[in-house]
This record gives structure tokens, sequence and C-alpha cells, in this order.
């Protein structure tokens, strides 16, 4: 009989190592299956041990499944090893805080990290329950913690799960105090988790602290004060959490303001980590929130709230005259909650990502609040002006909004929804709705259409060659008019950024998806005060615009 090819033996000798360090059975059952299916099994065997999961800035995620290569016992253990190692490196005092979602594997990732910690003498503090990101953002601050780990794939399929890191503010300084860590604390703790020995050798202390209810009251309590406490609060509300675990929290923070409970979505209410009502469980995912527009129908409802499964993102969508109800764009939100804060006299620094929509810098040069742009994600938006003014509200186009960056550094779905029913209750106590605004808006600052072109892929070199592509032919003109400014980011960070005078492009990879992102805006003024002309044109435009960069990535239009 021929030998098997060499690289199969050198498949076969990774898999036994991971084995022999591998503290789960399950895990170890599930890659003694794939080893038996050698040499058919080779490819799903070689991807498994294709490297390790990278620890970037948004710390790790990836599919559940054994090996180096996905999320399971063994690289969490190895991850929170190497994070209490840094840590202490760094002189870090305080307590580690853990919470985590209902996702297959979060309790006992959570836990795991728990007992990683106290076994390396440092006090370990467990949210009571599966609870919302911006929780456990907020405790790190609350409670003092050197740092934070959410464990927690956000809106990833189900087979996936992640781990967040967030910093206190001994380590994090003023601006970082309970925010996502960024470069160089990345490195350090990527490094740290290399160093790490057999897993034999990293001792395990006790579960640590759970904590009880009273933390979660403090947070709803601290959200329920974002808003005015004398506003409007008739408001009719329907709502889904998407099987995540949003739905305690926010109902809680509602009734907490003043408002009445929201019509929940039964299907959805309940954490489930299948997400068995929804293909993604993502809001911005077609179909994804198909139920709860019918709720909201059904119950006559004035507005139609979703998070996403842990709650840090905040979807909303409207009654839009013979349209129906429609989702609102993550920069109308933007938008929509940024003039709500400078109408309520909100000073101090506004702040969004360079693949948002541009209306937010129109709104503050016109009014003469300090503004700033960031690359994309949170961990950047909360560190905006490097300190040079208050952050008092940031944004991103991914429906992640921070309203009151004293309460949570991070973007907090809660909150936001909160402020988002705020406004929508004082327009309907005027007669008048979110969409009216959003007229008004367009009115004086003309029509922001902002677009994405969006490609999911199976094989990342797509991306790559896409990304090749642009950089090798450059255009220098979009909708006929020329480019006047053409920046590449790299190597701070791969994206590239095309304007013209009236339109914008950023093209980048998704940095928790295998996906390809352009997202795309055109600026039309409003003529007459005719904002439906002007809307008409922008969408025209921005469809023609989606059809140059779909051909210049050389994707299908």
């Amino acid at each position: 009989m021929a030998a098997e090819p060499t690289d199969h033996d050198d498949l076969r000798d990774q898999a036994r190592r991971w084995l022999d360090d591998d503290p789960d059975p399950a895990t170890r059952d599930e890659l003694r299956a794939v080893l038996d299916r050698l040499p058919a099994s080779a490819p799903e065997l070689a991807d498994r041990f294709a490297g390790p999961l990278t620890f970037g800035t948004a710390g790790l995620r990836g599919p559940l499944r054994a090996g180096p290569n996905g999320m399971n016992l063994a690289v969490v253990t190895r991850a929170a090893a190497g994070l209490v190692a840094w840590l202490a490196d760094q002189g870090g005092t305080g307590p580690l805080v853990i919470g985590y979602d209902a996702r297959h594997g979060s309790r006992e990732f959570a836990e795991r990290t728990a007992r990683v910690a106290t076994g390396a003498g440092r006090p370990a503090l467990l949210l009571p329950r599966p609870l919302p990101t911006p929780v456990l953002a907020y405790s790190v601050r609350h409670l003092d913690g050197v740092a934070g780990v959410m464990v927690t794939a956000s809106h990833n399929p189900p087979q996936d799960n992640g781990y967040k890191v967030y910093l206190g503010a001994g380590l994090g300084g003023a601006l970082g105090a309970g925010a996502q860590i960024v470069p160089p604390a990345d490195a350090g703790i990527e490094a740290a988790i290399r160093a790490v020995g057999p897993l034999a050798e990293v001792p395990l202390g006790p579960a640590g602290q759970v904590l009880d209810d009273d933390l979660v009251a403090a947070y709803v309590q601290r959200a329920a004060a974002v808003i005015a406490p004398d506003g409007p609060r008739d408001l009719r509300v329907a709502y889904t959490p998407l099987h995540g675990v949003g739905a305690a929290v926010l109902t809680a923070a509602f009734s907490h303001a003043g408002f009445g409970v929201p019509g929940v979505v039964a299907e959805q209410a309940e954490p489930d980590p299948d997400f068995p009502t929804v293909s993604f469980p993502n809001p911005e995912e077609p179909g994804a929130v198909d139920r709860l527009v019918a709720l909201a129908e059904r119950i006559d409802a004035d507005l139609a709230i979703a998070n996403d499964p842990d709650a840090d993102r905040c979807a909303v969508a409207v009654r839009d005259g013979a349209v129906g109800w429609r989702m609102l764009r993550g920069d109308e939100v933007g938008a929509l909650l940024a003039d709500h804060l400078m109408r309520r006299g909100v000073t101090g620094l506004y702040a969004t990502t360079i693949v948002s929509s541009s209306l937010l810098r129109a709104m503050c040069a016109a009014r003469g609040l300090p503004y700033d742009e960031t690359l994309t994600g949170f961990k950047w938006i909360v560190r905006a002006g490097g300190g040079s003014a208050p952050l008092v509200y940031g944004y991103e186009e991914a429906l992640g909004y921070c309203v009151a960056p004293e309460h949570v550094r991070d973007k907090d779905g809660i909150t936001a929804a909160l402020v988002v029913a705020e406004l929508a209750a004082g327009l309907k106590a005027q007669g008048r709705t979110l969409t009216d605004r959003l007229d008004e808006l367009a009115a004086e600052f003309g029509v922001h259409r902002t677009d994405q072109l969006s490609v999911r892929v199976d094989d990342l070199r797509i991306i790559a060659d896409a990304m090749a592509r642009v950089r090798a032919a450059t255009p220098t003109a979009l909708l006929g008019q020329p480019v006047t400014e053409s920046r590449d980011l790299l190597p701070v960070s791969d994206v590239v950024v095309l304007r013209t005078d009236s339109a914008r492009v950023v093209i980048r990879p998704s940095g928790t998806e295998p996906k390809l992102k352009a997202y795309l805006e055109v600026v039309e003024p409003v003529a007459d005060g005719d904002v439906p002309a002007a809307r008409e044109r922008a969408t025209t435009a921005l469809a023609a615009l989606r059809a140059e960069i779909a051909t210049t990535l050389g994707l299908p239009t």
C-alpha cells in the first residue's frame, strides 16, 4: 500500500499534539472523528490547523470547533492565560470582570476564564447570567475592573463564538476606560498568549465571584437616566431581541424610564443559540426583522426596534407613507440621534467613522460643534479627538450608537433605543414623526444617501484580489466627476477612500466576517424645498455609483 502524502502525516502530527493538550473531552472526540476520516478529511483538517485565531483589536472570533483555528475550551484557556499574564506584566490591579451571552459555549468559556484568572491570583467577577455586551462594558468601569472579557460573537452566525477584551481606567487611560483594546495592547496580549506553555500547566482556581442582580439594576438605572425625566412618554413600541439577551434589560430600562413596556416578538423573545427564525441573527440582513414589522403592524406601533443578539446594536423601523414599514439606515438613525442631542443642548465632541455618512460633519460645522472622524470600530470612536474635547456622542453606520460615553464607552443598543424612543415620543406629541425630522435635516443639509455593496465570500482570495484590483486601477472619476481625494490607508488599515465633490466611496474587508464592503454616499442639494425630488435624484445617482464600483472591483452588479 502506498504511503499517505507527507502533508497528511504533518496534519496528523499537529492534530495529535493538539489532542494531547486539549482539556475538553467533547472537542477531543470531535477531532478524533476528523482524523479517522483521513485522507478524505484532509481539507477540513488543514483548515482547522491553518493557524491560530488572531487576537486582534476585536479579540477572538471564529467557528465553534476543535483545533487552533476555532473557538473551543483549549483556545479560550490559552487566551485567558495570556491575558492575565499580560495584565500582571503591565502592573494592572483590580478584578477581571467577565460577561457572556447565550451562545453555545459562552457560559463555559466565561467560567474557564474566571478559573484561569483566580488560578493566577487575580479576583474574577462573573456577571450573574447571560447579559448584553453593554452591561459588561458598564461593569468594567462601575466595578473598577482591571479589564473585562465578554464572550460573544455578537451578530455572527450560530456556529460562531468570540472573546472581546476591555480595559479599565488603570491600563486604558481616561479615553479607554471601559473600552475595547487598541494597539499596542492587542499585540502584547497576542504575544503573551503565544508564550503560554502546555495547558495542563495553567493553574485553575475557584470559579470566581458570581455577581448579583444589583449590578444589572445599576446599569438599568443609569441607562434610564440618559433621557430627560420629564419628556413625553406616549409611545407604542414593538421590539425583538432576535433570540439574544437584550429583552429583559431593554424592557426594564423602558419601564424605569417611564415608557410602556414594548410589545416583544414572542418567537424571538427568549435567548436561543440556534437562532431558529432567522438566517443570520443580524437586523441588517434581509428578512431578519420580518416578524418585528408584522408585530408592529398588528399592535399599531409608533416605532419598531431590534437589538442584535448581544444588544450592543440598535435597528429602527418606522412607517413611511405608501412604502409601509421600512428599516432606517444606520446613518439615518445616527443623524437623528445626533440632531436630538444637539437640540437638547448637549455640547462636546461628536464623532463617527470614515465609512459613515458625511452628514454629521455638516451638522457639526453648521452648529459650531467639534467633530472627529475615525477608523471603523468603537474602539476608535470612543478615543476620537484624542481628548481635545469630551466625547458626547459617537456612531457608526453598522447600527452602533454611543449616546452616553460616561455611562458605556462602547456602542450600546439599550440606551440608543431609549433615546430614539424619547425623540419619537416628543415628535408624536407634536403630531410629527421621525421621517418628518429626516425631511427637515435633508432640507437643511441636502440629501445624504448611503448604501453598501457587500459581498460574502467563501474564498478570502476574492477579497484580496478585489482590493489589489482597485489599488492597481484606482478610478479617477466617479459619476462623471473627478476624484478629488484618493487615499490608501495601508499599512495602518486595509482601506481605500475615494471622494468627489458630491460622492464618497470607502472600500474595505470586513473585520469580523468574510465580506468585502464598499460604503457608498452621494449628496444631493435640495432645490426649492423639494426633498422628494432630491431623494429621487440621489437614489438614481447611488445606483449608478454602485454599478461603477462593482465593475471596478470585478464583482457582479
